[in-house]
């Protein structure tokens, strides 16, 4: 079996917001961006990387959901418990540098964790966490 990550989903509350957050703050490429005003996805991935990418869509547009269904989601979209993403850098003390410099929200500084890694902790403009560990 043959099988790679081709893309992953997360919310965006803002799309402009996430759109400048993921180009301009972590220097992924903006691939797609379909839909207009809050009704947009918009695909993103390193620029090493083409066959890899981040959707962000709207929450709570998946056909079916009753309005207190949405609510919910939309609610545990903007409190960041909800979703999120783990990346990786050779440099993790550079990134979460730019990163907080940003005035991105730092959930945490790059820690030696006891099981092994060394990672950080911050959260895009939707509250979505995004944990960037360290490459050998």
């Amino acid at each position: 079996m043959d099988l790679t990550i081709h893309s992953s989903f997360l919310p965006h509350t803002d799309p402009e917001a996430s759109m400048a957050f993921y180009r301009d703050v972590l220097g992924f490429e903006v691939r797609l961006d379909v839909g207009q005003g809050e009704m947009r996805w918009i695909t993103v991935g390193p620029p090493d990387q083409p066959d890899t990418a981040i959707v962000l869509h709207p929450p709570g547009v998946t056909p079916g959901l009753t309005d207190d269904e949405r609510r919910t989601l939309v609610e545990l979209v903007t409190k960041g418990s909800y979703f999120g993403v783990n990346l990786a850098s050779h440099d993790l003390d550079g990134a979460f540098a730019a990163i907080e410099a940003s005035g991105a929200e730092v959930v945490q500084e790059p820690t030696d964790q006891p099981y092994g890694l060394r990672d950080c902790a911050v959260r895009d403009p939707a509250g979505n966490m995004i944990r960037i560990q360290q490459l050998p």
